[in-house]
């Protein structure tokens, strides 16, 4: 391969940043949350399969429409700036075929699954597409990224069971509150940068109550998702790994509470632990009570 073309791979990495996976985790823990639960603790093998493949690819194809929807306003922000495209490394016809080529792998993925996941597979290519433009029309795009990122949900359910039970829309509203509550820490350290070029957020939305309304934010994920075991009637493991997750939102509010650009980034970042820590409790659940 001459050192052109490995260039070329280069910045179509870092443009789907495989190099930053907290998003992946982000994405995926919700899907395994729904698949332990819709499976009762044993996921079919194809199902855990295609779900965490599609998992890096729709994030991957997210990250790149993301950036060709904001090829005008990263270059002026001083985090964004020297993204593939906004520094002219990658064409916007180059983004939208390797956005086009990643949705297109994925859903030849999901079609090894059911009819019904098959269906709803359009509305989460459809969320992915609309997400990123909303920062233009709405204070709340985080709701749009939630929606995103949960929609694996129902999908989890239909692909395990054929069928979206009332549970599965409260592990999506779970997972809707958590990722406005985390985009919102994320969207914090932009929030000077943001003003000036007219993007919206629910950073710049809360003003100086950002950090209260995060933490309120928090607490309904964690309640939420005591709502869900008491459904299930999921047990000691389940309720220590809620109460781990919510000491880890303890610890994300002390570390914006300077609302510093690396403090909310750690804070950000951290949310992965959370997801994971709530995995393990639904995990311990089925395999240990």
């Amino acid at each position: 391969m001459n050192l052109a073309l490995q260039g070329r791979w280069r910045h179509y990495f870092l443009l789907m940043r495989l190099d930053r996976p907290v998003g992946i985790y982000l994405l995926l823990w919700p899907c395994m949350w729904a698949l332990w639960v819709a499976a009762e603790g044993v996921p079919g093998g194809l199902n855990l399969a295609v779900f965490i493949i599609g998992v890096v690819l729709m994030r991957s194809a997210g990250c790149v429409i993301n950036d060709y929807a904001d090829r005008d306003f990263d270059p002026h922000v001083e985090r964004t700036k020297q993204r593939p495209i906004a520094c002219g490394a990658v064409s916007k016809e180059e983004a939208l075929l390797l956005a086009g080529g990643l949705a297109l792998l994925a859903f030849l993925f999901v079609l090894l699954l059911n009819t019904l996941t098959i269906w709803l597979s359009f509305v989460a290519v459809a969320l992915a597409g609309i997400y990123p433009f909303m920062k233009r029309y709405t204070y709340m795009p985080q709701i749009f990224l939630g929606l995103a990122f949960g929609w694996g949900v129902p999908m989890a359910f239909a692909a395990e069971t054929g069928a979206i039970p009332t549970v599965a829309w409260l592990l999506l509203a779970a997972t809707v509150v958590w990722a406005t509550a985390y985009d919102t820490i994320y969207a914090m350290i932009d929030r000077k940068d943001d003003l000036k070029i007219g993007v919206r957020s629910t950073a710049i939305l809360f003003g100086t109550a950002d950090k209260i309304i995060v933490g309120i934010l928090q607490a309904l994920v964690v309640f939420i998702l005591f709502l869900v075991g008491q459904r299930l009637s999921l047990g000691g493991y389940y309720q220590i790994a809620l109460m781990a997750g919510a000491l880890l939102m303890v610890y994300q509010q002390y570390l914006i509470r300077h609302r510093d650009a690396a403090g909310c980034m750690k804070a950000f970042k951290n949310n992965h632990w959370f997801g994971l820590v709530v995995f393990l409790g639904v995990v311990a659940h089925y395999a240990l009570a």
